[in-house]
């Protein structure tokens, strides 16, 4: 059949059955049938059953196989490309058939049906592909969704929309969520108080062998693993060989993984194989087939479930995982490196039951295992919703709120995407889905690379908007280096796995376009979601901010839905960045297609030079390219890829292309903005007419007569940076801030706090008028603070004319003199010489507040303190006098200073 025919049809299978009695005896046997009449009574009453069936007990196989028996017509989900595969081929050989007969595939880009098809397998993508096309799913009586435990937001989606369409459209549609590690329960009540059927254990025991790191290994970050953990896994696989029969199945958690350890098995006596969601078809075919000699298949999370590797005894698990991961504030989606879950391990250590006894080898310790997760994260929690988002919206539930979803999505991952489909002109004003937004659904993309493709389709032609898109779509080896161009040229003439798949995937693209073959109106019934395997948990890169764990994909931000015509503007090898061969009648050069359709996909990520190898994005975040990239040369750049270090400020370009100005003005043009920019910059106020694309400055030149409005914030802003030195205190306006303070303490009441937090937060307020009339740092200095400081007394209560009563500047003593009071500490201090207190019994109160005295010598120096001077008099001062006396025999040093006359003066200048 053709890419665009499609085996769904209410004809699809006529007069066609699959009997029991006719399967090959292996099938007979899977402990399954033993659950298939509770399975049978419980759709027959409910419409939906959960099953629990653990591996190896044919849940995938016989089951569905079973279900048709009745003349019924069966989809079934798998979360994977591979396990589609694995589970068509599987079933079609226990009916002694090929592929395409009674048993078919979907997947994207490849379809194998026929009109005898009655159970096709496809992607969960695909499935929801077919549900947003015609929600009705005819010709289909039964769905199974394999693998709901593993928690994909593809899977989950597909969930949510069979429950509508079951309760408002087709009620006796039939609906299997089935598993071998899941909460029951939890789905039993998201499909209505299904019943769970549960199915015995295979019988085929597996034996776990603890066997952690003999060193020190360090935690993974990011993509990031310890080469020590991996060379522990491989010296595990080498004792696996040694100790046991069969084959061996090591899982790890992406493809760079994989290549390192099967680069330390290159002398094990053993056919290494690599397994992952990048494997070419054929590859993946390979490892589903008997060896001829003993293997070892290294593999991703993709081999956990859902199939079975022929020949498989012994498990090795690295206990890693790949999940997705966004950053919303900065438009950043990435891979981390996981451990991986109770349930995952689990599923993981059944690959070696399947067959016969086996044995799983985990690489950490037993200790450790109760500290795991028991289930993945579920993906709705941590990936990029967009293309949710967009779907939700298509399904006329924009907010997501009437989903039977097992978890809500975030709400601030939902408000992200939400944005993002209102960039790309996918929704209304209510976030209602419009033509637009149904065009992008029809494409099986996310939507940033379907805005990608639809307006660049526009610019540069089908073909080359296609062939960008499928480099965006998944990211190519690392060894294809990071300039976006170079990469589509090496894509173009490469004879590897991933040029054959990027080939693949620019056709079905370009097929999608109007006009293009497939047609508008024929939607994308092939495809299985965006992502193309970027940023799956099978990956091991950082990921382009789409992908995720079913080919949805992360991504973030914003982007724009349109662009001007350019006119007037003729082949861009004369911008100096080159063009590269092929350039389009149109005169747009191979360069300026690959930067434009990025810029497309990536708005906010369009990035400037800001000195060697620093770039600043659109988005605000700062990034850097690899040393000694050649992307350095380029004042522009449209950022593809890129990840964020732990700990680090600045973003990783792994994969970008070069723009000029204009082109990313014109694919982020809803990120220009023009205005008048004052603010206080290395000391000052600096004022400019700005134009920024985001973040990024594109131009500025000063203003001579800038908003005064501005102008006030501005100071305002300088005073929190720098503090309240840049005004002018004199020492009378430090005092008063002294007996403010003070005042504010003990008293309370209106009296102001003057702390400089508290100063700061009412600058605005005491410091006018005179702070509407600054222009510049020195109008702040010549600002007196004492003056204005008078603004924040309490003079509505009449508290205010009382403050010389309550905390005087100076004090009265009996000399005649008036001293300063100091207020800076906790009590106020009276500095002063010890012979002007002669005859002041009682210590003096401020605000009911005793005065701290300090006791100074002739020469001004301290000689005591007290805050009781009755006591001083008739136990301190004798010891004073004797110490001070022989020093100063000028000054008076009466035995009883309680009554001696007091004086400021010496003994000589007394006399008359």
């Amino acid at each position: 059949m053709g890419d665009g025919e499609d085996a769904g049809g209410k004809g699809a299978g006529d007069g066609v059955t699959v009997r029991l009695a006719e399967l090959r005896p292996e099938a007979l046997g899977l402990p399954v049938r033993g659950a298939l009449p509770a399975l049978a009574a419980g759709l027959a009453e409910h419409g939906a059953a959960v099953l629990c069936a653990p591996p190896g007990t044919g849940k995938t196989t016989l089951v569905p196989l079973a279900l048709a028996a009745d003349g019924a017509r069966v989809l079934v989900a798998e979360p994977r490309r591979l396990a589609v595969r694995a589970a068509a081929r599987r079933m079609a050989w226990l009916l002694g058939e090929r592929v395409g007969g009674r048993v078919g595939f979907t997947v994207r880009g490849e379809r194998v049906v026929s009109r005898e098809t009655v159970v096709e397998v496809v992607t969960t993508g695909v499935l929801l592909q077919r549900l947003q096309r015609d929600q009705e799913l005819p010709g289909v009586d039964t769905v199974v969704l394999d693998e709901c435990h593993e928690r994909h937001l593809d899977a989950d989606t597909a969930a949510a929309f069979l429950v509508d369409v079951r309760e408002a459209l087709r009620p006796e549609l039939r609906l299997v969520a089935a598993s071998a590690t899941t909460d029951a329960e939890a789905w039993a009540r998201l499909l209505g108080g299904a019943p769970v059927v549960e199915s015995a254990d295979p019988g085929y025991p597996v034996e776990v062998r603890w066997v952690p790191p003999p060193g020190a290994v360090r935690p993974a970050r990011g993509t990031w693993v310890d080469p020590a953990l991996l060379a522990h896994v491989a010296a595990v696989v080498r004792r696996a060989l040694a100790e046991c029969a069969g084959d061996v199945l090591c899982f790890l958690p992406g493809t760079g993984e994989i290549a390192r350890v099967a680069g330390l098995l290159a002398e094990a006596g053993a056919e290494v194989l690599q397994v992952h969601g990048r494997a070419p078809a054929a590859a993946q075919e390979a490892v589903l087939s008997p060896g001829v000699r003993r293997r070892v298949v290294l593999a991703t999370s993709v081999a956990e479930s859902s199939l079975t590797v022929p020949g498989v005894r012994v498990v090795v698990d690295s206990g890693l995982a790949r999940e997705p991961r966004v950053d919303h504030a900065r438009g950043l989606g990435s891979l981390t490196t996981v451990r991986a879950s109770q349930a995952a391990a689990r599923q993981r250590a059944g690959r070696a039951g399947r067959e016969a006894p086996g044995v799983v080898y985990r690489c950490w310790a037993e200790a450790e295992d109760a500290t795991r997760q028991r289930f993945p994260s579920p993906e709705i929690q941590v990936a990029d919703l967009a293309g949710f988002a967009l779907r939700a919206a298509a399904w006329g539930d924009p907010e997501a709120k009437g989903l039977a979803l097992p978890d809500p999505p975030p709400a601030g991952a939902m408000a992200a995407a939400r944005s993002v489909l209102a960039a790309v002109g996918a929704v209304d004003g209510a976030g209602r889905v419009v033509e637009r937004g149904e065009r992008l659904v029809r494409l099986g993309l996310h939507p940033r690379l379907g805005r990608a493709l639809l307006d660049g389709a526009e610019r540069v032609g089908a073909r080359r908007a296609a062939e960008v898109v499928a480099l965006l779509s998944e990211e190519p080896p690392r060894a294809y280096g990071d300039d976006l161009a170079a990469v589509w040229r090496a894509a173009r003439h490469g004879g590897d796995g991933y040029a054959a798949r990027w080939r693949e995937e620019a056709r079905r693209l370009e097929r999608q376009l109007p006009g293009q073959g497939a047609g508008r109106g024929q939607g994308n019934s092939l495809g299985n979601g965006p992502g193309n395997g970027l940023g799956s948990r099978s990956g091991d890169g950082p990921g382009n901010g789409l992908g995720n764990r079913s080919g949805d994909g992360p991504g973030n931000g914003r982007s724009g839905n349109g662009l001007g015509h350019r006119s007037g503007h003729g082949n861009r090898s004369g911008d100096g960045w080159g063009d590269g061969p092929g350039s389009s009648a149109s005169g747009w050069g191979e360069d300026a297609v690959v930067g434009l359709v990025t810029a497309l996909a990536f708005p906010e990520r369009v990035a400037r030079a800001r000195g060697g190898d620093a770039y600043l994005m659109a988005s605000g975040t700062g990034a850097r390219l690899a040393e000694g990239s050649r992307l350095g040369v380029a004042e522009w750049l449209a950022v593809a890829v890129a990840d964020r270090p732990a700990h680090s400020a600045s973003a990783r370009v792994r994969l970008a292309a070069v723009v000029d100005e204009e082109t990313a003005r014109e694919a982020a043009g809803h990120l220009l903005s023009a205005g008048e920019e004052v603010r206080w910059e290395d000391g000052e106020v600096v004022a400019r007419s700005v134009e920024r694309l985001g973040a990024v400055e594109t131009a500025a030149r000063p203003l001579r007569d800038p908003d005064p409005v501005l102008v006030r914030a501005a100071l305002l802003e300088g005073l929190r940076r720098e503090g309240l030195g840049l005004l002018r205190w004199s020492r009378e306006a430090e005092g008063l801030r002294e007996r403010l303070a003070f005042l504010h303490r003990v008293r309370g009441g209106g009296w102001p706090e003057v702390s400089d937090a508290a100063l700061l937060e009412r600058a605005g307020e005491w410091l006018e008028p005179e702070l509407s009339r600054a222009r510049r740092r020195a109008d702040l200095a010549r600002l007196d603070a004492g003056q204005a400081l008078n603004r924040l007394l309490p003079w509505s209560s009449g508290e205010a004319a009382r403050l010389d009563e309550l905390a005087p500047e100076r004090l009265a003593v009996p000399s005649g003199s008036r001293v300063r009071l100091a207020y800076g500490g906790e009590q106020p201090v009276l500095a002063v010489k010890l012979q002007e207190l002669f005859g002041w019994a009682e210590t003096p109160t401020v605000a009911g507040v005793p005065v701290l005295v300090h006791l100074l010598s002739p020469a001004g120096r301290p000689a005591a303190v007290t805050a009781d001077l009755a006591s001083f008099w008739r136990e301190g001062y004798r010891a004073v006098r004797a110490d001070l006396r022989g020093r100063y025999p000028r000054h008076p040093w009466p035995e009883d200073p309680s009554t001696a006359e007091p004086t400021r003066h010496t003994t000589a200048r007394r006399r008359p």
